[in-house]
């Protein structure tokens, strides 16, 4: 810590931090710009300074700081979120505090299936340092390349393989975080069995870094799949792609890693975005489902997938598809999945939804909220996809472009509004796995129980009495 800790009270907040801190770990300014835009970049603001500790102990420091000063904290992984959960809101009240520069791999054990990875270690090289020695870290996500382990467990992240492997949360069996007045809890244990008493490390996976800075996680590791199938299937409706789930789960078992649906405008999306994209099947389908099925040793992956689609193609459950015939032609047709997605980021802003339902009542809530935005809103665009397996659905709205950026804002405005009519008539979730941050705050905020809000004001208070920790995040209380 630099001399002059204490600091001179005339000093600017940034200056005391940079005196109290030392420079290095402070940054002011433009510097601090970028940490404070959103992933998409729809979204501008700012905060009196970005801290980038190199350890726990300084993160300790930058809290205690923090703390001393009477300013608030905003914890920031990769920053790659989509509900603005790590972004000030109260610039000149809130300090970034960012954990890009604890980036170690600090144990990984082979034998026990486990490592410890600092907090900002990015998701892709964990599983590429993983995969080194033979194992398998299964949370992948469409933004590996930049989302960071802290992150991942601070939002309680999911991806393509929560049907197999569950969210972050079921990855975890430990974790290092400090806490708002500057304690270190201790939980790192690498143990997969430990019934004694509370499971602390519950409280701060999905709390969006409001009960303290997660510094540290001890991850579950699995052994690597030795083989991959993966096959891309047409059928004649979305609910075609519910019974296909269904006889998925029963004729492939545990062996099934993903099972995403997708509408035919994703293949439209996906070649604005790639044009020279290679799109295996000629004609175009009502709905498309993406299909991994992957495993090692003795069992013949390839055999199971072949067998499982010629029942389906028999039964006329499908109509078209093809199965990857190599790692790069698998990468294709994820590619379609993925491009997709950056075909809507191009065309501009838009909704983006994520939200549960019953995995029985996906197709019924897909039809019933399409209709509703359609009607009410007929120049705009539903583009509805997700997560069969455990009834994740992205429906997503494209605006009318031609209205503006205040008839576009409106446009989202409403059409949020309209899906989550519709969703709270199914008993859904308005965030299956992206969070509440800041952008659904207000929507988790009309739809909380009386008790759960007591149940939340209560450990709220109890770890962070002076409300330090990312404040403006999920919920008031």
């Amino acid at each position: 810590m630099a001399a002059g800790a204490s600091g001179d009270k005339d000093l600017a907040p940034a200056q005391r931090l940079a005196a109290m801190l030392g420079p290095d770990m402070v940054l002011t300014g433009e510097a601090v710009l970028p940490y404070c835009r959103d992933w998409h970049g729809d979204v501008q603001s700012d905060a009196i300074a970005v801290l980038r500790p190199r350890d726990t102990a300084e993160v300790q420091a930058c809290v205690r700081a923090a703390v001393a000063l009477d300013l608030q904290i905003v914890p920031q992984g990769g920053n790659t979120g989509l509900v603005l959960g790590a972004l000030p809101d109260q610039p000149a009240r809130q300090v970034v505090v960012t954990l890009e520069r604890m980036s170690r791999i600090r144990c990984l054990d082979p034998d026990n299936f486990s490592a410890v990875v600092e907090a900002g270690a990015v998701l892709e090289q964990v599983k590429e340092a993983v995969a080194a020695v033979g194992l398998y870290f299964p949370l992948t996500l469409g933004a590996q390349g930049s989302c960071q382990i802290g992150g991942n467990v601070s939002t309680n992240a999911g991806g393509v393989n929560v049907l197999r492997y569950g969210m972050t949360r079921e990855l975890v069996l430990g974790l290092e975080v400090v806490l708002p007045d500057g304690q270190l809890f201790d939980g790192l244990s690498q143990l997969r069995k430990d019934n004694s008493g509370l499971d602390l490390k519950q409280l701060f996976i999905g709390a969006e870094g409001t009960l303290g800075i997660v510094t540290a996680v001890s991850i579950k590791l699995l052994p690597a799949p030795e083989k991959v199938a993966t096959a891309l299937v047409a059928l004649s409706r979305l609910e075609d792609a519910i019974e296909l789930y269904r006889r998925a789960r029963r004729d492939c078992c545990d062996l099934m890693s993903a099972f995403e649906f997708m509408p035919p405008l994703a293949i439209d999306l996906a070649r604005e975005a790639m044009p020279d994209l290679p799109i295996p099947l000629e004609a175009t389908y009502p709905a498309y489902a993406l299909i991994e099925i992957s495993g090692s040793g003795l069992v013949d992956i390839d055999d199971l997938m072949h067998r499982f689609l010629e029942a389906a193609f028999e039964s006329g459950l499908a109509v078209d598809g093809v199965v990857a015939q190599s790692q790069a032609q698998a990468r294709n047709l994820w590619a379609i999945r993925e491009g997709m997605n950056l075909g809507q980021a191009q065309r501009g802003r838009h909704l983006r939804t994520d939200v549960s339902v019953p995995l029985s009542r996906l197709a019924d809530f897909v039809a019933e909220a399409e209709a509703a935005v359609t009607a009410r809103m007929p120049g705009c665009i539903c583009v509805s996809y997700g997560h069969v397996g455990d009834g994740n659905v992205h429906l997503n709205v494209l605006p009318d472009f031609a209205q503006g950026p205040a008839g576009i804002d409106a446009q989202i405005l409403t059409a949020k509004k309209i899906v989550n009519e519709v969703l709270d008539r199914y008993s859904g979730s308005i965030s299956a796995e992206h969070g509440i941050g800041r952008l659904k705050k207000a929507d988790l905020d009309m739809r909380l129980p009386a008790v759960k809000r007591q149940l939340l004001a209560l450990v709220k208070n109890a770890l962070d009495p002076k409300m330090t920790m990312n404040p403006g995040c999920q919920v008031d209380l």
